[in-house]
């Protein structure tokens, strides 16, 4: 690339125009910038300060056209729109940068149903802690688990790409931002129904995650011993890159049922949801696995390490066993990938606290503890109000959920809530409904279930419920005979602030 020629990017304000106009400005190109959108309406501007880049905002004067060499329009901007009429320079798509410009560092990914932004930012903080920078996309409320962030975000300053792979159930996604970041090792923390609304059925949603598996092809994996869809993929797939797998040695408390890649129902021993002991006639079992957790204890928060070469006796600054089997692959993963020894990991693991949303403690309200967690998925719901079951007692649960796989997956979810609250409040319309027709069935959930209406909130990807119904559900939880309450889904995590006008 012509360093001395000047680029134009269209749509600085959104996610892959900014991501591409900071990747050529840290290369050293000359870049300008515009978007129709005014600085102050610019989701992203703040990802740009400091890059000293004219920007035009508001408007795509002459000047912008008359200045660059190259123009960048974004993926979404119509061949026949009259700003697209008007470029008359050299025209550079997005698939160009990406193939002009390569990451150039190593890259590790981390997918899986959940887990997966926990894992990403422990990584991270072990990565930051111990001098070492991954490139970040900066993008103020983004996950950056999907579409083309993670593969621009590989091609930003940094010493290292740790990169969070997810999917919104479109078959190509997951592979393609494997095989277009290098992607040499990865991390998969567990595969459990989920998008079936989109995919069909939970073997078609698996094999997307499997894309994961075919594009490291002869690099190194770190995989949940414990999950057989994934160590049956990995048999079906063949994989001959580095194999590590690891488990957590605790009693089942349950039996559910999952399908086998053979396609048989496989029962599994359950520690965690989808997760545990399992046999199947195809031949397919537990392995013995290569890092094993042991003596977990969930209120002092620790556990020990067995290694292949030693033991280890990790504190953790998070709860659940669900995060026992997140910190246990991120431990193999710094030690792996990041070529730390152990004692700097450990040191990171008893200091990092969480990510916000996740079983976190938002506030006290009359006396009452408030907790939100993002989970909205079955397995995820299950894994988390099991958590909380174990080391808090009863609780209150507002639903603000509206499942990716749909009315099954909304019922999955609210039957796992039934299972482990004491009362429960369907804040989002989905929930609302399946509440209506568990109260026609049976009159006597009454006394466990309330709510005010149904709602009309139409759902937006996994954002079940408004933030007039998330306050409602979180006002009514309060006036309930129970100390805790916990808000679960995406929308009592986006809208937490509302706990402190309570």
């Amino acid at each position: 690339m012509n360093k001395n020629k000047t680029f134009g990017v269209i749509g600085v304000c959104g996610a892959n125009g900014n991501l591409i106009a900071r990747i050529l400005k840290e290369r050293g190109c000359n870049v300008i910038g515009t978007d129709l959108s005014f600085k102050k309406d610019c989701r992203f501007a703040n990802a740009l300060e400091g890059y000293d880049m004219d920007v035009f905002y508001g408007k795509t004067p002459e000047a912008f056209f008359k200045k660059s060499d190259y123009i960048i329009p974004p993926a979404s901007l119509s061949k026949d729109s009259e700003l697209f009429k008007k470029i008359d320079k050299p025209i550079l798509e997005l698939y160009d940068v990406i193939e002009m410009i390569q990451p150039e560092k190593p890259v590790f990914g981390i997918t899986g149903t959940n887990g997966k932004t926990t894992s990403t930012t422990l990584l991270k903080k072990i990565a930051y802690d111990n001098g070492i920078k991954p490139c970040e996309h900066n993008l103020e409320g983004m996950q950056g688990n999907a579409e083309f962030i993670p593969i621009l975000q590989s091609r930003l300053d940094g010493d290292v790409a740790i990169l969070e792979v997810g999917t919104f159930g479109i078959p190509g996604t997951v592979g393609r931002v494997v095989k277009n970041t290098s992607m040499s090792a990865g991390l998969i923390t567990n595969i459990t129904p989920d998008h079936l609304n989109d995919l069909g059925s939970f073997m078609d949603y698996a094999s997307v995650k499997a894309e994961f598996i075919k594009e490291i092809g002869d690099g190194t994996l770190i995989v949940n011993g414990h999950d057989p869809t994934i160590m049956g993929l990995l048999r079906e797939l063949d994989f001959k890159g580095k194999l590590i797998t690891f488990g957590v040695d605790e009693l089942p408390d349950s039996v559910g049922m999952k399908e086998c890649v053979c396609g048989n129902e496989i029962a599994v021993k359950e520690i965690i949801s989808g997760c545990g002991y399992y046999f199947c006639k195809c031949g397919l079992t537990t392995p013995q696995v290569d890092y094993i957790a042991t003596n977990v204890d969930l209120k002092n928060r620790t556990f020990d390490l067995h290694t292949p070469t030693e033991k280890l006796s990790v504190k953790m600054g998070i709860d659940g066993l669900h995060n026992v089997y997140n910190v246990t692959g991120v431990i193999i993963a710094a030690h792996e990938f990041l070529d730390l020894p152990y004692d700097k990991i450990l040191q990171s693991i008893a200091t990092f606290t969480g990510v916000g949303g996740r079983m976190e403690e938002v506030g006290e309200v009359n006396g009452k503890d408030i907790f939100v967690d993002y989970a909205h998925n079955p397995a995820g719901v299950e894994t988390v109000l099991k958590e909380f079951k174990k080391l808090f007692g009863d609780f209150t649960t507002v639903i603000t959920v509206s499942s990716e796989s749909g009315y099954p997956g909304d019922l999955d979810i609210f039957n796992s809530v039934l299972k482990f609250s004491k009362f429960i409040v369907p804040a989002s319309t989905a929930s609302q409904k399946i509440a209506t027709e568990k109260l026609r069935d049976n009159p006597k959930l009454n006394d466990r279930i309330f709510f005010n209406y149904v709602g009309n909130f139409e759902k937006t990807s996994t954002l079940g419920a408004s933030e007039e119904e998330v306050k409602e559900g979180i006002k009514k939880a309060l006036n309930l005979d129970c100390k805790m309450v916990i808000a679960i889904g995406e929308a009592a995590t986006k809208f937490k602030s509302i706990i402190f006008e309570l």
